[in-house]
């Protein structure tokens, strides 16, 4: 692992998306309060959340892909590559891996399937996949405190 001091490492750059994904989650935070009646016969809510979750996906992405270029790890081929890359680095834990990349699963429908998303799905990920989030932003943080 680099020393504290290497150049190599975009800290401002990881504390800003960190930045960004705390922004993303507390506007999820309010749209978990809707009711599911309300999530589905709003297009607004459900609108907002597919696109929040979508952005805060794509934040762990974008995070996870500057670590391994600033460590110079392995390439990832595929965005779901990552958390796996991550974990062998010890920056997430390998079940916690496995969490990221059903996100980044969940992620690729968001923005392949869009026209066919089941409502239901994004209603239940919002409910109950938030803390997923928080837990990666404390490995995150954990691992840039000791760099």
């Amino acid at each position: 692992m680099p020393d504290k001091t290497d150049p190599n490492i975009e800290k401002t750059l990881i504390t800003t998306k960190l930045g960004k994904l705390n922004q993303y989650l507390k506007f999820l935070r309010e749209l978990q309060k809707s009711t599911m009646e309300e999530f589905i016969g709003d297009f607004k809510i459900s609108g907002a959340a597919e696109r929040y979750l979508q952005v805060a996906i794509e934040c762990i992405i974008d995070i996870g892909n500057e670590i391994i270029s600033s460590l110079q790890l392995k390439r990832p081929e595929r965005y779901r590559d990552i958390p796996y890359i991550l974990s062998e680095a010890k920056i997430i834990p390998k079940t916690f891996a496995e969490t990221i990349d059903s996100m980044i699963g969940f992620r690729n429908l968001l923005v392949h399937d869009y026209s066919s998303i089941n409502l239901n799905l994004v209603y239940e990920f919002l409910q109950t996949k938030l803390s997923d989030f928080e837990d990666f932003m404390k490995h995150v943080a954990k691992w840039l405190e000791k760099t």
